[in-house]
């Protein structure tokens, strides 16, 4: 049996894109081409990797224990390749995947100061809710994930990463916004915009109000932090976000915190990885530079390799 990496690649990119058609285009070679390599690398194993799902590949068994194995030997051998070239960076290239608080307001910063340090890098960032983080952890399409929220995969590691405050806001022009305290029936009677379900400053929120506030007026939802800042400021309605989000809103007065003492807003965030994901030499650097960013947090060793 001769198994190729390109056979690899081809097998790699059909199981994250469900389709010989865009794991072609992604691969830079023809359509047939890629089916020919897959199906030879299926006939060589002996055994089907994909099940046809109308006209989506999706893995099967066999190809779900494979698929983690696959992308092992071409990140080592990635490595491999880096370290025979005399002048080249050991970093490569790192997916990361996070959810929107974080993407949007604390990687970008801890990304820039990572390549400044390590100028080889090729990072990409995929900026989604928690729902997508996760899941795009399971396939294997990103390295590493941040999230907001609580991740129950079992095949997924949830490091403890930082702590981040969420808070309940008004426009300066709004009724609550005068009270000195606001209470649980003050809320209840307030009109709210909130993120989506599925992202993780929602589950924090929803844990946090349930048994406390008899109801919540649902106003509007949002999947992005500054639509529903923006929408807040108008006064048509309270939020609930991170304070790190609204740190230009709350300087320039358009925007106001309302004290909630009995409301539990205070979060972990998390750094994801796949339990059988490959750790290289970039994403342990990647790692060591996250948890240098905030040293209070400790970091579960990595696994045997």
């Amino acid at each position: 049996m001769r198994i190729t990496l390109k056979q690899l690649e081809v097998f790699i990119a059909v199981a994250q894109s469900g389709s010989v058609t865009r794991a072609a285009d992604s691969l830079n070679i023809t359509q047939s081409a890629t089916s020919m390599s897959l199906a030879d690398f299926e006939t060589q194993l002996g055994r089907k990797l994909f099940d046809r799902v109308g006209k989506r590949l999706q893995l099967n068994d066999s190809g779900r224990l494979l698929l983690p194995k696959a992308l092992d030997a071409i990140a080592r051998i990635s490595e491999i390749e880096a370290m025979a070239a005399s002048d080249a960076p050991l970093i490569g290239q790192l997916r990361i995947g996070a959810s929107l608080t974080i993407g949007n307001y604390m990687l970008p910063g801890l990304i820039g100061s990572f390549m400044r340090n390590h100028a080889g890098a090729h990072i990409t960032l995929d900026v989604a809710n928690t729902r997508h983080v996760i899941e795009a952890l399971k396939q294997f399409q990103v390295d590493i994930g941040f999230i907001e929220g609580f991740c129950h995969e079992p095949d997924i590691e949830a490091i403890p990463w930082c702590r981040d405050e969420l808070v309940v806001f008004a426009a300066a022009n709004h009724p609550l916004a005068t009270q000195q305290t606001v209470t649980s029936a003050d809320l209840a009677d307030a009109d709210w915009i909130l993120r989506e379900p599925g992202s993780g400053t929602r589950e924090i929120f929803d844990n946090a109000v349930l048994g406390r506030l008899p109801r919540i007026k649902l106003l509007m939802e949002f999947s992005h932090t500054e639509a529903l800042k923006r929408a807040v400021e108008t006064g048509i309605g309270i939020g609930c976000a991170s304070r790190r989000t609204l740190d230009e809103a709350l300087i320039n007065g358009s925007v106001v915190v309302l004290p909630t003492p009995f409301l539990d807003l205070e979060r972990q965030l998390f750094l994801l990885i796949h339990r059988q994901k490959y750790r290289t030499q970039g994403l342990e650097a990647f790692l060591t530079h996250c948890r240098q960013a905030f040293p209070s947090q400790s970091f579960a060793p990595p696994p045997h390799q």
